[in-house]
């Protein structure tokens, strides 16, 4: 069982509430824009396993530390996650080969800051988009989220609101 937070669109914005919410989660997934090489060292000083793409934002340095797409398993869960991905009936053209090829269980995506849970049920598995939990972009609340895998179920899915984001007031 692994309890796991789910983020994007930080875009160099580093708030404690991350370390409050994630702090105790065993990982940490970014989706992309990072914004900075100094929020991404605070995110993998924390100590949960912390695995990140980039976005379309993030320069040379975190292009360099990240990959554009990330598949990798967590305990029994197929995940693939990039920045920009899409969702259900409008998957990004950059992965919706991959994606129909060989589904993944569970698919992460950000850079639309409009936070998403929901199923493709033609392919059986879980789209993700947490928002964005950075101040930049249109978005009028902060978002993240944390769920729970055990083996291939997940339980305790929560969306987190971190705050109102000060470049909309």
């Amino acid at each position: 069982m692994k309890k796991i937070g789910i983020i994007s669109d930080t875009h160099a914005c580093w708030d404690e509430k991350y370390k409050t919410y994630m702090g105790e989660c065993d990982e940490i997934w970014h989706a992309g824009d990072i914004g900075s090489i100094e929020v991404a060292d605070k995110f993998e000083s924390m100590k949960p396993t912390f695995r990140a793409v980039y976005g379309n934002c993030d320069g040379y340095e975190l292009r360099a530390r990240y990959p554009e797409i990330l598949r990798f398993k967590c305990e029994d869960v197929d995940v693939m996650m990039k920045h920009i991905g899409g969702y259900p009936g409008k998957y990004d053209i950059s992965v919706k080969n991959m994606i129909f090829a060989s589904p993944p269980n569970l698919f992460i995506s950000g850079h639309s800051h409009i936070l998403k849970v929901m199923p493709d049920k033609s392919l059986n598995l879980l789209h993700i988009n947490p928002g964005a939990a950075g101040h930049m972009g249109w978005q009028k609340e902060r978002t993240i989220i944390r769920l729970t895998i055990e083996g291939n179920k997940f339980t305790d899915c929560e969306v987190i609101t971190l705050g109102t984001n000060k470049s909309q007031l």
